[in-house]
């Protein structure tokens, strides 16, 4: 990769930058080591797993000094440790993604009440989609209810500059300051100038001093909420005024023929302004006649311009929908100019503090106007706040979004929908396409769906397929939970009937013990879930007698989030390795007495075991253990003995792996004019479950001497 070293002063002394191409959860991992981050502390969750992975990555190089980096237990653990270290003074930033803060709300809601000493930054990743979630929840939202402060990053290059501005807003205000960018924030990429080596600050001499203000008492906590809301004022404010934090709500106004003017952000350089010199991809959606009206009045019949020299429109955009829009303003105007249309005067502010709202900008923005048009992802946040915003103003102006269907309800916004909306509410006419999309890069229609799958070879398959042999026509329900094993769900597993959020599964199937209990009630957990999650629902179930059985997919890593390791590996972002914490040994202290070990590639075996533990009356457990396939050297791949296959499908319709095909133009003599099963050498790695499967031995794996075992 190309770098360019260049010197920086800062704080009194010569730093070498290098231009590096990073993505964006590295870019804020280096504005956080650059704002002389402390401590950092998180769970995995996609999208905001690679922050703390890049931070270890600097440790281990050395090029991040003095900073702590751990992968904690859960959200809540992370963020408690933060916070007495925040009572120390040292700069401390929390990581997770938006269900990951639902875990932290309890020691949150408080923090905030008690107020924190160094700063203390949120780093929580949006998920619109979902592409890696349970929920579309909105972090802006769970701000405004813990009354907490939030940036809404656009770009990767704007996230750099408020993570920096948090950490300052964190510590003259005493409060958790939130981060909230999205998966398309998080995972693009760009060029940033970055120091090669960062130092954490030191924690101030008097360190932690002991105060009252520390211990939350009802009346303490009345006094606070005091202050909590005379603080949102405040901030509010510095939103509105103070450069370099209104830098990040920029206004611009075009249309009327001008191009738009740029707004130059004082904290960053980079200009922010209605046009990109990326191409434009808008869609080929059609417009409705009847939106025309609203820009009638700009516009004779003949296409002149009439003097309207105050805009009338709005547009208001947040995070990573404000850049679409830019782009979008763009490629409408160059259409309109190719095609000899009227832009009307429009105003188009970018909410970067969406909470607490910055009304005062708001008045600004709204003066003169008509119809503000409000494109966000995920909630209604800012479309609510203006629309609150009207109500106590008295103001004229309409607001128009997803509450009025004229943007997406749910999932993510792109350029090609947002151009066309703006397009309609400039009262484009209804036949004009304003897509410069050629048929050479439309889109392929009748793709075939390719629902996600377990991978090949992967040990969770063997043990659901145990099961599942275990317990034959017993009546039972299966309870999942977070991560790859909810795949266990598809057919032809078939192995999961409920997941509703992590560590659920473990209680949930106590529930369903109480309540059917003619029924047998099993819950799958991960080994990093069993650990983040899993505790307390164990107890539960020997502390009041549960007749369940506990199955622990146990693949010695944290795989849907990246291979992150976890208490049970031992491993640790800091360098030393530690003693394992044993999953037995956790299950036998708080009283299991039937506990069973499996090798989930081991058909037979496994399947005694799990019908060992699903006949004991009470608690039990099945630890299915065999490594995940991204953490071993893969085997030799099956293959299928033509002479003796039989065409009967059974390799698929049982287990469903996908490195297993059927080719119907095959013959054998066994399979006649059946077709026959095949193996992808490039996807198996030869975990043998198939062969185990095969009622007629046409499966093998070859033996290290090359023989067909």
């Amino acid at each position: 990769m190309f770098h360019v070293k260049h010197l920086f002063a800062k704080d009194g002394r010569a730093n070498i930058m290098t231009k590096k191409l990073l993505m964006g959860n590295e870019a804020f991992a280096h504005a956080a080591l650059e704002a002389g981050v402390r401590v950092v502390a998180g769970y995995p969750g996609t999208p905001s797993s690679e922050l703390i992975e890049t931070v270890a990555k600097l440790h281990a190089a050395g090029a991040a000094r003095g900073v702590h980096v751990e992968w904690s237990t859960n959200e809540k653990a992370a963020l408690e440790l933060l916070a007495g270290a925040s009572y120390t003074g040292a700069r401390c930033l929390f990581t997770c993604k938006q269900v990951g803060l639902n875990v932290a709300s309890d020691a949150l809601m408080s923090l905030n009440y008690v107020g924190v000493k160094g700063g203390m930054v949120l780093f929580v990743a949006d998920d619109p989609g979902p592409i890696s979630s349970q929920t579309e929840q909105d972090t802006r939202r769970f701000a405004s209810f813990a009354k907490l402060p939030v940036f809404d990053p656009s770009t990767p290059d704007e996230g750099f500059a408020m993570m920096q501005a948090a950490f300052d807003l964190s510590e003259r205000y005493h409060t958790p300051v939130i981060v909230r960018p999205t998966t398309r924030i998080n995972h693009a990429s760009t060029f940033f100038d970055i120091a090669d080596t960062t130092d954490a600050r030191p924690v101030p001499e008097e360190g932690f001093e002991r105060d009252p203000k520390w211990v939350i008492f009802p009346r303490r906590a009345y006094q606070a909420h005091g202050e909590i809301n005379e603080r949102l004022r405040d901030i509010a404010c510095d939103f509105a005024h103070e450069p370099a934090l209104a830098a990040f709500n920029p206004m611009i106004e075009g249309g009327e023929g001008l191009a738009p003017q740029a707004n130059v952000s004082r904290e960053t350089g980079a200009v922010h302004g209605g046009a990109s010199d990326r191409h434009p991809n808008v869609s080929r959606e059609t417009f409705d006649d009847e939106k025309n009206q609203q820009i009638s009045e700009l516009q004779d019949v003949s296409g002149a311009t009439a003097v309207a020299r105050s805009p009338r429109l709005g547009i208001v955009a947040g995070g990573v929908s404000a850049a679409y829009v830019r782009e979008a303003l763009r490629m409408v105007e160059a259409h309109a100019a190719e095609e000899d249309l009227v832009v009307p005067a429009y105003r188009f502010w970018r909410v970067g503090t969406p909470y607490p709202f910055p009304e005062e900008t708001a008045a600004q923005f709204a003066e003169g106007l008509e119809q503000i048009l409000v494109l966000e992802e995920l909630d209604h946040v800012l479309e609510d706040e203006l629309l609150a915003f009207a109500g106590r103003t008295h103001a004229t102006f309409d607001v128009r979004g997803k509450l009025t269907g004229d943007a997406r309800d749910r999932g993510e916004n792109d350029v090609d929908d947002i151009a066309s909306r703006i397009a309609l509410f400039f009262g484009f006419n209804s036949q004009t396409d304003v897509s410069r999309e050629t048929s050479a890069f439309a889109p392929v229609e009748n793709l075939p769906v390719r629902p996600p799958v377990l991978c090949a070879g992967c040990p969770h398959r063997g043990s659901f397929y145990a099961v599942k042999c275990a317990l034959g026509k017993t009546p039972a329900v299966l309870c999942g939970d977070i991560g790859c094993y909810t795949l266990g769900n598809a057919m032809p597993l078939d192995a999961v009937d409920t997941c509703l959020c992590m560590g659920a599964g473990i209680t949930m199937a106590q529930g369903f013990a109480v309540a059917e209990s003619h029924k047998k009630a099993l819950a799958f957990v991960g080994d990093s879930t069993f650990f983040a999650s899993g505790l307390t629902g164990i107890v539960n179930a020997v502390y009041n007698g549960h007749d369940i059985t506990v199955c622990v997919l146990d693949n010695a890593t944290t795989a849907m989030t990246g291979s992150q390791p976890h208490p049970g590996t031992g491993v640790t972002l800091m360098g030393p390795r530690r003693t394992p914490v044993s999953i037995e040994r956790v299950l036998e202290a708080v009283g299991f007495e039937c506990i069973v070990h499996a090798n989930p590639l081991d058909l037979e075996a496994s399947t005694s075991a799990a019908r060992e533990a699903i006949e004991f009356a009470g608690p039990s457990a099945i630890l299915f253990e065999s490594p995940c396939i991204q953490l071993v050297k893969p085997g030799a791949p099956a293959t299928v003995n033509a002479d003796t296959c039989t065409g009967c499908k059974k390799c698929i319709t049982e287990i469903g792996c996908p490195a297993i095909g059927f080719d119907a133009d095959a013959r054998g003599p066994k399979s006649k004019e059946r077709g026959q099963a095949y193996v992808d050498s490039s996807l198996c790695n030869g975990c043998g479950l198939c062969t185990q499967v095969c009622p007629f031995d046409a499966l093998g794996v070859p033996s290290e001497g090359g023989s067909h075992a």
